[in-house]
């Protein structure tokens, strides 16, 4: 492989048949297959297309997650520079000069989830997850949401520790799980409190450098929209248990908040087996508590300062995607597998092939002009 610091323009298109017979691990931002510059630490690859390289810009490679080319005062050479690494005997390759990483704390149910364990490997610059590797244990398989954001649709390096986890709903004692043993979103902000909320030395996180999203609600709807009693009500009832425990999380000195609402979850192939009846009882609870879900972030917004709020529509995305399949390379809206052109990954859950669309919303949209 090669050791370059600095490279031309006419020498990296005579490198063009060398570098695209080299396969990408990771590739950021959707670069394309004309892979010019290369950069490797512990195996993976890291790319950037001549397309995407002004003739006088300044690369810098700062680990497989994360690098920039910004156009500059820079003579007419691209020029790479890559950290220095060192190696012991038995260890992957560790970066001595990897940029300042901002933090992501990422709360939700399967929809979200990893598998990352608080008391396990923290992310770090050779796997930003921290445990388990990349892209851990998600509900259909492959890369979700979270790590398409993690790794490609960002604008820096991202350290991200994901308490997401399957079943979960907002509070037990509101809406059971599907079995006890289910972290719920109070479970998943107690570990959060306990363990780096103090800002340790191993999570060295500040006010400004770190984002709190909370994707959660599928559960507590899925399991509950069917019970007798005033909908509206209840998803109330819901709301101002999530925002108690977002108020517990700006009293530990979170300021940005990604909120994120329910999909339209009774068009998912295990809904599509019920009654239409069941579809749009499901679908007006859903309406009642993402209407209500705006709602209650604005007055938290208002009612403390400091805080910034971010909002990715889901069920607007998923509505589009859903609506017009064939559009986004999917064959329809109802079938579930793993092909690349399945929307749904099983009979309630989006492939990943759904999730990187998702992941790109979220970086490119939701949270463009960021530092995440």
């Amino acid at each position: 492989m090669f050791s370059l610091s600095t490279i031309s323009v006419s020498t990296l298109l005579a490198l063009l048949p060398y570098v695209s017979a080299q396969a990408p691990a990771v590739v950021k931002d959707g670069l394309d297959p004309r892979l010019v510059l290369q950069g490797i630490n512990h195996g993976y690859l890291h790319n950037v297309s001549v397309s995407d390289v002004p003739l006088r810009s300044v690369c810098t490679f700062s680990n497989q997650w994360y690098s920039q080319c910004l156009p500059g005062s820079a003579p007419t050479t691209a020029v790479v520079t890559q950290p220095a690494t060192t190696t012991t005997s038995g260890s992957a390759p560790t970066t001595t000069a990897a940029s300042k990483a901002n933090y992501w704390f990422s709360f939700g149910d399967s929809y979200t989830q990893t598998g990352f364990t608080p008391s396990g490997t923290l992310p770090n610059s050779v796997n930003p997850f921290g445990n388990p590797d990349f892209p851990g244990w998600t509900a259909t398989g492959g890369t979700n949401w979270v790590g398409y954001v993690t790794t490609t649709y960002n604008n820096s390096l991202l350290y991200t520790y994901n308490y997401a986890y399957g079943g979960a709903t907002i509070d037990a004692n509101l809406v059971k799980p599907y079995t006890p043993t289910v972290l719920s979103l109070t479970d998943q902000v107690n570990q959060f409190l306990t363990t780096v909320a103090n800002k340790p030395a191993s999570t060295p996180w500040t006010s400004s450098n770190a984002l709190f999203s909370i994707w959660i609600g599928i559960n507590d709807i899925g399991n509950s929209w069917y019970l007798s009693g005033d909908r509206g009500a209840f998803s109330d009832t819901l709301l101002n248990a999530e925002f108690a425990l977002v108020q517990k999380l700006y009293d530990a000195g979170a300021r940005n908040f990604l909120f994120v609402n329910v999909p339209p979850i009774e068009r998912s192939p295990l809904m599509l087996r019920e009654s239409t009846e069941s579809q749009a009882g499901e679908r007006a609870v859903i309406a009642g508590f993402n209407s209500r879900l705006v709602a209650k972030a604005n007055a938290f917004a208002a009612a403390n300062s400091g805080v910034k709020t971010f909002f990715w529509d889901s069920h607007a995305q998923f509505t589009t995607i859903l609506n017009s399949p064939q559009t986004y390379g999917f064959k329809d809206a109802t079938s579930y597998g793993s092909g690349s052109d399945i929307f749904w990954g099983n009979d309630y859950h989006p492939s990943s092939f759904a999730h990187k669309f998702f992941g790109q919303e979220v970086g490119q949209n939701a949270l463009e002009g960021t530092i995440w």
